[in-house]
């Protein structure tokens, strides 16, 4: 891993985004891009008239200003950060900031205080998660030293899912984490005991893993009315230090959540989440 970018927008929370950051590219000897977009109309930007120019100007250096004040922190010491002030007007733009840096993950922070499916849509997070290509890690809390052992992987073990599939093991090997996989079965799409483990087989195969067989028998089969409930369900009793998602792209977590979850359950959940785009 060579670069990482986070989301600035000077508040707790991108900070918390931040220490995470920190500790990884610490690891992993990489750099980190910090990004703060202004989201100036284009009035302030393209014009030529003095009180435009001079009101652009005052928020870049206001901007940069703040920059060096949140960057100013002891365990940022010895990385080295790119400070980037773009004028994006959304954070979905943030995918063609990732392609030119040539990023490896974007961190970025959500407070989730109305439930998982808030935190995703409509919200600056759900319109990266939605659009990158790259994995995108949501946290919602303060780390001192972010070191996940074990990562569950909600899969629902179809072809669609193989690229999302070995971008996760990918990082996940990089980050050094075990990976755990989740198969959530639903009342609606009931499936034998013997249907899901020939479709997960097929599947593993079809990904070239040499102990299918093996993988296989440590598959977790969990029984739920939605796949986000069994996520969270399967994940409160459970070791993983960190949940990851397929996403569909722009359709972004909509489609993957579909249905409610007790809100208590995902504002007391404390995982960070990981998206990997389908």
């Amino acid at each position: 891993m060579k670069k990482i970018i986070v989301p600035v927008d000077f508040s707790q929370h991108s900070e918390y985004a931040m220490e995470v950051a920190a500790s990884i590219a610490k690891k992993q000897n990489a750099e980190i891009v910090a990004v703060h977009m202004m989201g100036l109309s284009e009035a302030v930007v393209t014009r030529d008239e003095s009180k435009e120019v001079f009101e652009a100007m005052f928020y870049m250096k206001l901007a940069e200003k703040r920059f060096a004040e949140f960057l100013d922190k002891d365990y940022l010491e010895g990385i080295k950060i790119t400070e980037a002030v773009h004028n994006y007007k959304n954070f979905s733009e943030l995918n063609d900031l990732a392609s030119e840096f040539k990023a490896d993950l974007i961190v970025m922070g959500s407070h989730g205080s109305s439930g998982l499916k808030e935190v995703f849509v409509g919200s600056n997070t759900e319109k990266v998660v939605r659009t990158s290509e790259i994995p995108v890690l949501v946290i919602k809390h303060h780390s001192d030293n972010f070191n996940p052992q074990t990562g569950l992987f909600a899969c629902d073990f179809l072809e669609k899912s193989i690229g999302s599939y070995n971008r996760a093991k990918k990082m996940f090997e990089v980050l050094g984490i075990k990976m755990e996989l989740l198969y959530v079965n639903l009342p609606g799409e009931f499936r034998s005991t013997r249907e899901i483990e020939k479709r997960i087989l097929s599947f593993l195969k079809q990904v070239g893993e040499p102990n299918s067989l093996e993988i296989l028998n440590k598959v977790i089969q969990y029984n739920e009315y939605s796949v986000e409930a069994g996520i969270f369900g399967y994940s409160q009793v459970s070791n993983a230090d960190i949940i990851a998602l397929p996403t569909q792209g722009r359709q972004g977590l909509a489609h993957f959540f579909s249905g409610s979850i007790g809100e208590d359950v995902v504002n007391h959940s404390d995982l960070p989440v990981m998206t990997f785009k389908i």
